[in-house]
């Protein structure tokens, strides 16, 4: 496969192959199948990885009993927050290394990659900084009223997941990096050893020492910072197009961490919108009852693991996105986007089939009551028919968009989405009108079908083109 920078360079190497007689497509794409297969598998595993590790203490520390078990879940619902709007920032600055690379421009996707590990280094910390020096009255403000072994046990378990806030944040940069240069396998790598990591430090020091819920902690943190520690130190290699070396030498450029800001900026406000909003319905799921709540909680695990797939394609198309119009390429950016719609497509219709054969073998696995049980396999069953018709039109061409620079529109529509058709929607129907826990099912296939018809005209205007990420 021939990669070039430019359209013009394009047109005079294809004029020069057939003035040899070589016989070549005059519509030669930026990347190959093989090309998008070794940039997707890894993405994907990577992304059920990540998924896993939150589960795998939860999992583990629930023989020390209901008090560590509701600590562990109540504190890792700030932790995702945080998490996914460190994913967002570090995505900002990925997608300007994407476009830099995609111009042939590696100098500048250098000097972007150490300022986009500068900014998040510096936010983490004082991010952390803040969760540490007011964890106690920030944890009594959320949770408000509860047990007070409950709220000992989130104390212990949020001090040291808020001390790996920094050493999440510069792997997801690290990791963003190496992605935006195709490189996925590498990351996927490092999560692969972290997960064996955390879950070997869980065994260890929650069966073997009986530590409690800081033995859930504690291997947590010490897997992130071999997380952030092993992609530093191979982004130092000059082996990679684009690496960082002598850390402590790099020095703000405001220009720069102003555009990663404005890329990352608007998707970690619409991640973290997302993730209050999974709050606000849970909240409302806690007054239909224990039934309720445990198949609701079911329901969502299940749900997240058939969508994990479609998510990987959605990271990988930033890539792809990014690269492709860093060369000047908008057409093949658009048909990549409906390329890599219709593989996520098909990879959400087996996600769901493979989901909906597994619920009643894994509720009767989990010993779930009959009723609650009986609920979740109804709520699966709906989001198996649904699903694949409205979700991936309704999420994954916004990646491409937001790869474009169109970040302030996904921002909009998703909060919009999810605060007024699936919040309110879902409060309605459940509190008022008796729908139970299918009503935030049926609040959620609202959003995702406003936002599948609202991205379909936004992507086919082709309005999200027109900005511009990197300078000519």
């Amino acid at each position: 496969m021939y990669r070039s920078g430019c359209p013009e360079q394009y047109r005079k190497k294809v004029q020069s192959l057939k003035a040899e007689g070589v016989k070549i497509s005059e519509k030669e794409h930026l990347f190959s199948r093989r090309d998008l297969k070794k940039l997707l598998v890894p993405v994907i595993v990577e992304q059920l990885l990540t998924s896993l590790m939150g589960t795998a203490d939860t999992m583990m520390v629930s023989n020390v009993g209901p008090a560590a078990i509701s600590a562990v879940s109540l504190v890792d619902a700030i932790n995702i927050l945080v998490i996914q709007a460190f994913s967002a920032l570090t995505a900002g600055g990925a997608i300007i290394c994407a476009h830099y690379i995609g111009s042939k421009n590696i100098k500048a996707a250098n000097y972007s990659a150490r300022q986009l590990l500068l900014t998040v280094a510096l936010l983490s910390a004082g991010i952390m900084a803040l969760c540490l020096a007011f964890r106690v009255p920030l944890l009594r403000l959320i949770f408000g009223q509860v047990e007070p072994e409950v709220m000992r046990n989130s104390e212990i378990y949020f001090f040291y997941t808020a001390i790996s806030f920094p050493f999440i944040a510069l792997y997801d940069a690290g990791a963003s990096i190496f992605r935006s240069q195709e490189n996925t396998r590498l990351p996927m790598t490092v999560s692969i050893l972290s997960n064996f990591m955390n879950i070997g430090g869980n065994a260890v020091l929650i069966w073997g020492f009986h530590m409690g819920v800081a033995g859930a902690a504690i291997p947590t943190l010490a897997s992130r910072v071999f997380c952030a520690a092993a992609v530093l130190a191979f982004l130092r290699k000059k082996q990679y197009a684009v690496h960082v070396r002598g850390y402590f030498r790099i020095r703000p450029d405001l220009k720069v961490i102003r555009k990663i800001l404005s890329l990352g900026i608007p998707s970690g406000i619409e991640n973290s919108m997302f993730q209050l909003g999974k709050l606000a319905v849970q909240s409302t799921v806690s007054t239909l009852g224990t039934a309720a709540i445990a198949a609701q909680a079911m329901t969502n695990i299940l749900e997240n693991l058939n969508g994990i797939a479609g998510i990987g394609v959605g990271i990988g198309l930033m890539t792809v996105v990014g690269q492709c119009l860093g060369a000047g390429r908008k057409d093949e950016a658009v048909y990549y986007i409906k390329k890599l719609s219709l593989l996520a497509e098909l990879l959400i219709i087996g996600s769901c089939l493979l989901i909906l054969a597994a619920v009643r073998p894994v509720t009767l696995l989990g010993s779930m009551e009959a009723e609650s049980a009986r609920m979740c396999f109804a709520m699966v069953l709906a989001i198996t028919i649904v699903k694949p018709l409205v979700w991936v039109p309704a999420f994954i061409p916004a990646y491409g968009m937001r790869a474009a620079g169109d970040v302030k529109f996904s921002m909009l529509l998703s909060c919009v989405s999810m605060w007024v058709f699936r919040v309110v929607l879902c409060v309605i129907l459940c509190r008022k009108l008796g729908f139970g826990p299918m009503g935030v099912w049926i609040g959620m296939f609202v959003a995702w079908t406003v936002r599948c018809l609202v991205f379909a005209w936004r992507f086919h205007s082709r309005r999200w083109l027109s900005h511009a990420v990197i300078d000519p």
